[in-house]
């Protein structure tokens, strides 16, 4: 099989928030000189030791959106340079797609060559900002619901008032609207036989309409950014298929603020047009978790650290 048929079956996925953990990209720091310059970059966009926080903490400053965002498309990045430093040979070869949960999503574009990693960089931080603030604003928070059927989440939804803010997989369904409507849509889930239903730590009601004080600033910065057409199509969150155009990358990074992150959607998309592979660059193994439970035939591969991107090969 040729290279171009190889990448033909490929697909590059990025983590979004929640993936950040201390210690990540620390070996790829220490062991890649593409790792280096990428975070040594971000410090110098920032203004700030970005790098330091994500190796060294602390937690709660990591975890917070602001800088989490950022922290997390940085390592990334990092890692994704890394492969084509260790790999000139075979990677980066073009894949059939990219796309990022979230936050991932702006990593993607940095991979499809739609927008310079700079940019990406300060317009997820003012992204990060922008959600911590609306999150204070109007005060929300997220659950995540196991073992229940998509309509019986959406009956739950409409009962309580809160949206579905991602569908992440078969059976794996996360939740975005006031707190107190959380905590009946919580118990509810639970007395409709949900295997588990449980509050996440995070700062705000994402992917929903409590985020919609976010969307002005947000818009503006995206509409300053240098967005052009991706090289490879992306995967959005939001429809489940290919963008291939600036005005449709722009419309997507608004939409997505308060609509809902359609992940398993995506992968199947990918999936049944002729991905055999993904490859989730980043941090942690959350996306390749999900992949498996959604599209069970298909091959993954995780790259994280500098192990990860040495034993890293296209499959044949």
């Amino acid at each position: 099989m040729t290279e171009s048929t190889v990448a033909e079956r490929l697909a590059y996925v990025f983590p979004g928030q929640g993936s950040q953990a201390i210690g990540m990209g620390r070996d790829l720091f220490t062991e890649s000189k593409a790792a280096r310059e990428t975070f040594e970059e971000a410090d110098d966009i920032l203004g700030f030791s970005l790098s330091k926080l994500c190796f060294e903490g602390p937690d709660d400053q990591l975890k917070q959106t602001v800088n989490a965002q950022p922290a997390i498309m940085t390592a990334s990045i990092a890692a994704l340079r890394a492969l084509g430093e260790v790999h000139p040979e075979a990677f980066p070869s073009t894949p059939r797609f990219v796309a990022g949960h979230s936050l991932g999503e702006y990593t993607a574009l940095v991979a499809a060559n739609a927008l310079p990693f700079n940019e990406a960089l300060s317009l997820v931080r003012e992204r990060g900002r922008l959600m911590q603030e609306a999150g204070r604003m109007r005060e929300g928070g997220m659950a995540a619901i196991l073992g229940l059927d998509e309509s019986l989440v959406e009956q739950l939804c409409q009962q309580v008032g809160i949206e579905i803010a991602n569908i992440n997989s078969d059976g794996q369904i996360v939740l975005s609207g006031a707190k107190d409507a959380l905590v009946r849509a919580i118990d509810l889930a639970r007395a409709m036989g949900a295997k588990r239903a449980i509050p996440l730590e995070v700062s705000g009601a994402f992917h929903s309409s409590l985020m919609q004080p976010a969307v002005p600033g947000m818009a503006q910065a995206i509409y300053k950014a240098s967005i052009r057409n991706p090289q490879i199509p992306i995967i959005s969150n939001t429809k489940a298929e290919p963008i291939a155009r600036q005005g449709e990358i722009q419309a997507e990074l608004i939409d997505q603020m308060v609509s809902c992150v359609h992940w398993t959607k995506s992968v199947q998309y990918m999936a049944s047009n002729g991905v055999k592979t993904f490859v989730e660059i980043g941090p942690g193994k959350v996306l390749t978790g999900l992949i498996k439970r959604i599209a069970k035939d298909v091959q993954t591969i995780n790259v994280e650290t500098m192990s990860s991107v040495r034993a890293f090969a296209l499959p044949a």
